[in-house]
């Protein structure tokens, strides 16, 4: 899965230039990006998870809490009645039923997942209706002229305007900036991520806007006015809320190519729940089918975020053909239907995860970061020449100004 998102993205290139070119992807190098492409020297990235986030045995079987925001942790500790104890959550979560807790932690606004086999996702009705969903879902008519690509680096010049957060957006616009897009990151103030910001944000601008702000509000117009892309994962109907629904956007730049993502589908009862990763794996049978496979008696999901991740170079490869000029103008896609790809392939062993040898043979040049020096792993994808390069490193949220 690894190997073929990757090589969605080369292909797409090889579109966009317009002639034929070989496209490579190096499997384990794949495979290792697909954790982490960033290996701090003398320093330490935060935890991946808060300690309240993990899998908990219910009556009837077993969820996942993911608490690693605050408020998600708040609505969780609320409907449980539990502090924010380990133990204090086992003992709670041990006296509800999966779906009952579920529904009720999404219900006071904090996210959760019970654990569902591959079948009983797919009698879901949301199951039903994701997996009814197109993997990339294209739409809009595309009025602007295709991309002229400068060979070497056929993304310089593109301005990319990424309000995506944590990992599949993210990726997405880390990948195109490595083939030269000029990619602009917004956050809203105090928001903070810093267990992935790191990785993520390798070539990259960060800035912060409040969008409930006047002010703000008309910057962020000036820089939507003036993308070529923007990648978005609001939820649907979110962004409206905010007073930029798609005729607001498209009356602000009637041209401007999108790429959006959200967990569980556009469409079905669950179209509006939020989710992570994760949470996505428990939900469509993946955690009890590695279960299954290791044959315990808890959940194994995947070793690494690899829905996030796939999704990512997947969006990042539907930019790209809409440049090219495949017609659409809008590209949507979700977590849970990359799942579903994943789940209908044919299994077979291919061998475990690669880990980072020491020495760093995998590891390009020295790279600063604002945290401290670190070592970034080579790309994983080769297309005959061309650079996939970073022109920065990795960047703090909010340390650049919202401009392009």
């Amino acid at each position: 899965m690894a190997s073929a998102s990757i090589a969605a993205v080369g292909v797409a290139l090889t579109e966009l230039i317009g002639d034929d070119r070989q496209v490579v992807v190096d499997q384990r190098l794949a495979s290792l990006w697909f954790s982490t492409s960033l290996h701090p020297q003398g320093w330490e990235l935060p935890p991946i998870w808060d300690a309240v986030a993990g899998d908990y045995a219910c009556r009837d079987g077993w969820i996942r809490l993911h608490t690693n925001l605050p408020h998600h942790r708040s609505a969780a500790l609320q409907v449980l009645g539990a502090d924010a104890s380990r133990d204090s959550v086992i003992t709670a979560v041990n006296n509800w039923g999966k779906n009952a807790l579920e529904t009720a932690i999404v219900a006071r606004g904090g996210v959760a997942a019970a654990m569902r086999s591959a079948m009983e996702w797919q009698m879901h009705p949301q199951g039903r209706a994701v997996l009814a969903e197109p993997l990339i879902h294209w739409s809009g008519a595309l009025e602007r002229k295709p991309w002229i690509a400068p060979p070497e680096r056929p993304l310089k010049g593109l301005k990319v305007l990424d309000m995506t957060r944590v990992l599949a957006g993210p990726v997405a616009t880390r990948t195109l900036a490595g083939f030269g897009a000029e990619v602009l990151r917004i956050d809203p103030p105090g928001w903070e991520e810093a267990n992935v910001v790191p990785d993520i944000t390798l070539g990259k601008r960060c800035a912060r806007l409040d969008l409930k702000n006047t002010e703000d509000q008309k910057v962020f117009e000036a820089l939507l006015k003036n993308a070529d892309i923007l990648v978005h994962g609001y939820r649907p109907g979110a962004l409206a809320g905010l007073g930029y629904g798609y005729a607001e956007r498209n009356a602000i730049a009637p041209d401007l190519i999108e790429v959006s993502l959200d967990a569980y589908g556009w469409s079905g009862p669950w179209a509006n729940r939020r989710g992570f990763d994760s949470l996505v794996q428990m939900s469509c049978g993946i955690a009890e089918a590695g279960m299954q496979w290791a044959g315990r008696d808890v959940p194994v999901p995947l070793p690494v975020q690899a829905l996030d991740h796939a999704t990512g170079y997947l969006m990042a490869a539907a930019a790209i053909r809409m440049l090219a000029g495949n017609g659409a103008l809008r590209a949507r896609l979700s977590l849970a239907r990359t799942a579903g790809l994943l789940m209908a392939a044919r299994q077979r062993q291919v061998g475990t995860l690669a880990k980072t040898p020491e020495g760093g043979d995998f590891a390009e040049m020295a790279e600063v970061t604002p945290w401290g020096m670190a070592q970034r792993l080579c790309p994983p994808l080769q297309v005959e020449g061309v650079a996939m390069k970073w022109a920065r490193g990795a960047s703090e949220l909010g340390s650049y100004a919202p401009a392009w």
